[in-house]
């Protein structure tokens, strides 16, 4: 075969260009550290690469991003609680004051103070935030847990579950609170005979205790346009024993009403037995002449005295208590039974919660327009609880829920408890200060007769009486709620013990998924990136090949065919 110079060129050439671009890939290779500049370079590892570096996306998300995201959560969350329970030790603390020294006003307005104050800070907690997503309110993370201000015009209609086995408690009462006379006719005028009606006539309460087992609503019905519309009692087998039904329950509902109110048309009876009633506020209940919702003629109960029939439930509507009479609370009991009650409550005061975190509930624009309702439901059908559960990815096919429900550590209980000790000081303050004023009179000139002397010992001993029942509630009450802050304790401590073991889980996690993350790094880098020192060897031969071919080339132009002739 003859070989041109044409072929010799040629191939030169082609040479020295293959050798060009070697010495261009090895340069890229040397600049970038990588094997490939594009897929076609070579498809197998351009395909574990895109691989690999899904998978170290995806890693470094959960590393970088949702594990420290739901750390912080857990952090906020967990801070808020330890708070609380560290109020509920406060608490702890002046209840155990409370139920065994006696003290003086001095200090008993003192531990109204630190009462008020503990009830406010501890729902204030309940409204914690990260980053301003509220931590307790599940996934309705842009709203607050309890009110931040008087909301005087918000309806809410609720339904509330009570059972016997846990809402039902004994709880006393007291009538013949005493009002001090302030002039010498009203120190004497209980002494005069004078007929009760007669304007001048006032008198000396005998003050009484009567207890009885108790349910609370978790609001008290004070607006007058509040109404309970239906009361539904069910044995523990879910059978049916009594039903009440309210469509109109604002007549006589007024404050300065004193009568019970009894619509004999509008209360719906099935079976049970049991005679219901409704009273405009405590103070009433003293006041009222107890009729049977059967028959309004029929007086169940003298006034002045706070009794409950014993067939009776009687609801005070201030307080939301929900008061059982012996036989009722006796049938409760043994039959393990509940109360479904469903009521409308109509302005709330800064500090409580909202309902729709615990109960079944309407928040009501127009009651008579149900489109303008805004539902929010908590339990299914059949009973069971929604749970609003916050879930973050925080590895592969590895989920964590992050937040903690309101429900499942704290409920209205804590601050209606500490409410009824406030009232309890209160109430021992003023049978005191009474008391004090009846001793001031006894000392004064105009009451220096051995006549008025008399009436005003004998003003004292009653107030004496109700200052002893007052101080006694007071102690018998703190001792109470001793174990019912240890139990409000206990609850917190375990939420805060299932927040530390999820910390825990996220940390192993965290390590886990760090460990992947650099394992799945390394592996990138075995795929994509080269040894520099061995492109800067390989990048060396290739230029000196080109170099080379260059050189060749160059003696192959210095001779021809006419160098032979």
């Amino acid at each position: 075969m003859r070989v041109t110079n044409k072929m010799i060129m040629n191939n030169a050439s082609s040479n020295i260009n293959s050798a060009k671009e070697c010495v261009n890939t090895r340069n890229k290779q040397m600049t970038s550290q990588k094997k490939i500049d594009r897929p076609s370079d070579d498809p197998v590892v351009a395909v574990r690469s895109l691989r690999l570096s899904t998978t170290l996306s995806q890693v470094t998300q959960y590393y970088s991003k949702n594990i420290p995201d739901a750390t912080s959560w857990l952090d906020v969350t967990e801070t808020s609680l330890i708070n609380i329970r560290s109020l509920m030790t406060d608490c702890r603390s002046l209840a155990v004051k409370g139920s065994t020294d006696t003290y003086n006003a001095e200090d008993r307005n003192t531990m109204i103070t630190q009462l008020e104050s503990l009830q406010k800070q501890v729902f204030a907690e309940g409204n914690a935030d990260y980053a301003k997503r509220t931590v307790f309110t599940g996934y309705r993370t842009n709203s607050n847990l309890v009110f931040t201000e008087d909301e005087t015009e918000t309806k809410y209609r609720i339904n509330q579950t009570l059972t016997a086995e846990t809402n039902m408690e004994e709880h006393r009462y007291y009538d013949g609170v005493n009002k001090v006379p302030t002039t010498a006719d009203e120190v004497k005028n209980p002494f005069l005979g004078l007929d009760p009606t007669d304007a001048n006539y006032t008198f000396i309460d005998d003050m009484e205790q009567t207890n009885y087992y108790r349910m609370r609503l978790n609001y008290g019905l004070t607006d007058n346009a509040d109404s309970i519309n239906k009361m539904t009692i069910k044995d523990g087998k879910g059978n049916q024993i009594a039903e009440f039904s309210y469509f109109d329950t604002t007549t006589g509902l007024t404050e300065d009403e004193t009568d019970v109110v009894v619509n004999d048309n509008s209360v719906q009876h099935i079976d049970g037995g049991i005679n219901l009633f409704v009273f405009a506020n405590e103070t009433d209940w003293s006041n009222a002449e107890i009729t049977d919702s059967t028959n309004s003629s029929t007086i169940l109960s003298a006034k002045g005295t706070k009794t409950v029939p014993d067939d009776a439930i009687i609801i005070i509507k201030e307080t939301g208590d929900i008061i059982l009479g012996k036989n009722v609370a006796a049938t409760l009991k043994n039959n393990n039974a509940t109360i479904d009650i469903q009521y409308d409550k109509t302005g709330f005061k800064e500090g409580e919660l909202r309902p729709e975190y615990y109960y079944n509930c309407q928040k009501r624009y127009d009651p008579n327009d149900v489109d303008t309702n805004i539902p929010y439901t908590k339990f299914d059908e059949n009973g069971k609880r929604i749970y609003f559960d916050i879930e973050y990815t925080v590895a592969a096919n590895q989920t964590i829920t992050i937040n903690t429900e309101a429900c499942d550590v704290f409920t209205s209980d804590i601050q209606r408890d500490l409410a009824e000790m406030i009232d309890a000081v209160k109430r021992t303050i003023d049978a005191h200060n009474k008391l004090d004023e009846i001793t001031k009179m006894k000392g004064e000139s105009q009451y220096a007769s051995d006549e008025y002397q008399e009436y005003l010992t004998t003003w004292y001993d009653a107030l004496k009486k109700e200052a002893d029942y007052f101080e006694d509630n007071l102690q018998k009450l703190f001792s109470t709620e001793l174990g019912k802050i240890d139990k409000y304790y206990a609850t917190i401590s375990l939420g805060i013990t299932d927040l530390g073991c999820k910390k825990d889980s996220l940390k192993l996690t965290e390590k886990r998924v760090g460990d992947q993350r650099e394992t799945v790094q390394g592996l990138q880098s075995t795929n994509d990136d080269l040894d520099l020192s061995q492109i800067i060897i390989d990048y060396t031969a290739a230029y000196t090949a080109y170099q080379a071919s260059l050189t060749a080339a160059g003696k192959l132009g210095e001779s021809t065919l006419l160098n032979y002739l």
